[in-house]
């Protein structure tokens, strides 16, 4: 199987898991499409309580975790207001001032799924005097049903509680652009798929034993709380930053020295950054001011593990994202000579 076909196989898997609405507290559908792709492949993932998957790819000695998250950003309704409107409340670190305007959908406890739109609560430019600030308490969703009053949206069967989750709005340009919500961390996961069905189909030869560990609480600080016992190295594979004093651009692999909590392990980044330039990979070392990972959540719940932080460079986190599949096919070379070199 060729490099060029198992990055477009990631391109796919990216565009199906990105269709399924994955909210923070709302992942069941996702776990249970990924634990279907890892079957066909003939692995045996295994679902904890807590909802993460966790799938054994094989090797011996040295237990490594590779760790991306299923969860997403998203909302939840807070109240149903007496002109029919929803107001929400943010899961994770939504940011709603890049979601004004953008289409959504309602999922009900019952089964039910309901169309409608983000819009703050003035939104009209002929009707406004000023513009109102785009924050929660301003921001509503506008359902696409004929209902002006709570009772209506309560005939729906709408109710607090209910997960609201935006567009994705997926694409991949013939230049290899890829533009979505939610690359922070489905393309780590698409990536991760990538590497499995390598490690199936071309018999790489595992240098230590090798899992992967999918989460579905990253976005509120969870996720990783929780690792297989054995684990002595844990590596989360997450969305590189692009931004203002980062060296790191969409079409790199980002290696992560020091986040919001701390330094990752120095011998591990001195040993990715060395096989990234042996490789003649595309690169940076960053540093990142607000960020936290799932291997950070596993050392606070105590484990005495190696902790490293990689990923493919995504510009404008938290919005309407942007990446490159020359910064996943650097992110999987990576992680392909770590773990048969």
């Amino acid at each position: 199987m060729s490099l060029e076909k198992n990055l477009a196989y990631i391109g796919e898997q990216l565009k199906s898991l990105t269709a399924i609405a994955s909210p923070t507290g709302f992942t069941k559908k996702a776990t249970e499409y990924l634990c279907e792709q890892f079957q066909k492949m003939g692995y045996e993932p295994e679902l904890s309580n807590k909802g993460n998957i966790n799938v054994v790819l094989g090797g011996e000695g040295s237990p490594l975790v590779l760790t991306a998250h299923l969860d997403t950003l998203g909302a939840m309704v807070r109240s149903i207001k007496e002109n029919g409107r929803l107001r929400p409340t943010t899961l994770g670190g939504h940011q709603w001032n890049t979601a004004d305007g953008e289409n959504c959908m309602v999922f009900t406890r019952d089964g039910k799924m309901y169309t409608g739109v983000v819009l703050n609560t003035e939104p009209s430019a002929h009707v406004a005097d000023e513009n109102i600030e785009r924050k929660e308490e301003n921001m509503e969703i506008l359902l696409d049903e004929n209902v002006n009053d709570k009772a209506g949206v309560k005939a729906l069967g709408i109710q607090v509680g209910d997960i609201i989750a935006m567009d994705p709005r997926t694409v991949i340009t013939e230049s290899g652009y890829i533009k979505s919500r939610f690359l922070d961390d489905k393309l780590s996961v698409a990536i991760l798929l990538g590497i499995a069905r390598a490690i199936k189909e071309e018999g790489w030869k595992l240098n230590r034993k090798v899992s992967l560990l999918f989460t579905v609480y990253e976005e509120v600080g969870h996720g990783g709380s929780f690792i297989p016992a054995d684990t002595e190295e844990m590596i989360s594979v997450d969305m590189g930053c692009v931004g203002a004093d980062l060296e790191c651009t969409e079409r790199m692999v980002s290696i992560c020295a020091k986040d919001s909590r701390g330094p990752y392990n120095y011998d591990l980044v001195t040993t990715l950054s060395e096989i990234a330039k042996e490789e003649g990979l595309d690169y940076a070392i960053d540093v990142y001011p607000h960020y936290g990972s799932d291997v950070e959540a596993a050392l606070a719940g105590g484990y005495d593990i190696r902790h490293g932080l990689i990923g493919p460079g995504v510009y404008a986190s938290h919005n309407y994202e942007r990446s490159h599949m020359d910064g996943v096919m650097n992110s999987y070379k990576l992680l392909e000579k770590y773990l048969t070199r």
